[in-house]
């Protein structure tokens, strides 16, 4: 890895900026030092490499995302989340070559579960997905910087996304697990509650989903999951053209507890989230005739494969709004929900110099 050098950090930074080394934001200057404290953290040797990163097929060295985590404002504390996350993106199921070179507006949301999301800082309540948290917003950006510097994957170059989205800075939660009537997404997957774990699905933008519960109409709870159903199916998105890949559903509390008023489990929601996202194949012939496929127009396409392509989380403050993050659906893999554990043993507090 080359270095550079400048008379300042504000000529370093002009310098980043004219290499396209940034998201377009200033960035912390990854001096040797600042490098070397999360090249520390992670306790692996700084030419480690991750995997090789699409689309420019270079090495993920250790130091290489130190240097990217640096840049994004992390604490080295925050090393083991970045670090598991490019794991998850670097399995071949993540198809992460093509999904950074994809005319899409996917991007990877990152779930981190158990007990180091607390410890990082990391929300899950109010305004999780930003502005103001600083582990949010700095793991995914640091995830972010490395496919851009890593990967290569540079607007009009390589990353082909016609418009792009917000959700390319960053997109990094938790679950709101103190409100959430269930448990962790990370413990329904078969992990140790004990465990932190992140989970990555590439998505489009976070589309909010509106529902006014009345604990007296015994249908309340469908009536909700008949509306998030239908943001799934949404007949704009490929998951409801293709009818593959995964979505996520964050479910904010108060939405959650009438769910759990019914008797509704997170399997239960996948479930009954799978059945109602429909749309009639008559219905999208007529909007996408060459999507819509051979047969009757009554036929009714679902949207997602089965209930397992559902990630279902609860995050965010409580109130009318719930999200839905539709999915790229594409890829040899077709956009899958995958899941690593952090591996955070060997991560060392580096003692203030005198």
């Amino acid at each position: 890895m080359s270095t550079l050098t400048a008379v300042d950090e504000a000529d370093a930074l002009e310098q980043l900026h004219r290499l396209g080394c940034t998201d377009g934001l200033p960035v912390v200057i990854p001096t040797p030092e600042r490098v070397a404290r999360c090249v520390l953290a992670t306790g692996a040797d700084p030419t480690t490499s991750l995997g090789v990163m699409g689309p420019l097929s270079a090495l993920t060295t250790i130091e290489r995302v130190a240097t990217n985590a640096v840049m994004a404002g992390c604490d080295p504390d925050h090393m083991p989340i970045v670090v598991a996350t490019l794991r998850a993106l670097l399995r071949p199921e993540y198809d992460l070559s093509e999904a950074q070179s994809t005319t899409h507006s996917t991007a990877p949301l990152i779930v981190v579960s158990g007990p180091l999301a607390s410890a990082c800082g990391i929300a899950g309540g109010f305004g999780a997905l930003g502005p103001g948290h600083r582990a949010n917003a700095t793991i995914g950006r640091a995830v972010r910087l490395c496919l851009i510097n890593i990967g290569g994957a540079r607007p009009g170059a390589s990353d082909m996304a016609l418009l792009g989205q917000p959700g390319k800075f960053t997109m990094c939660i938790t679950e709101n697990s103190a409100e959430s009537p269930w448990e962790p997404c990370s413990v329904a997957a078969g992990f140790d509650p004990f465990e932190s774990v992140v989970t990555v699905i590439g998505v489009e933008g976070p589309h909010s989903v509106v529902f006014v519960d009345d604990a007296d109409d015994p249908d309340s709870a469908l009536r909700l999951l008949r509306v998030l159903a239908r943001a799934i199916a949404n007949p704009g998105s490929n998951n409801a053209f293709m009818r593959t890949g995964s979505v996520a559903v964050a479910i904010n509390p108060d939405h959650a507890a009438v769910l759990a008023r019914a008797g509704l489990g997170r399997a239960d929601v996948q479930r009954e989230l799978h059945r109602l996202a429909t749309n009639l194949r008559g219905d999208l012939r007529e909007l996408n005739p060459a999507f819509a496929g051979s047969g009757d127009a009554g036929d009714e396409l679902h949207a997602l494969p089965s209930p397992d392509h559902v990630l279902v989380l609860v995050a965010g403050g409580g109130g009318l709004y719930s999200t839905v993050f539709p999915s790229w659906s594409a890829g040899a893999h077709l956009n899958p929900i995958l899941h690593e554990r952090i591996e955070a043993d060997q991560a060392c507090e580096v003692p203030a110099s005198g």
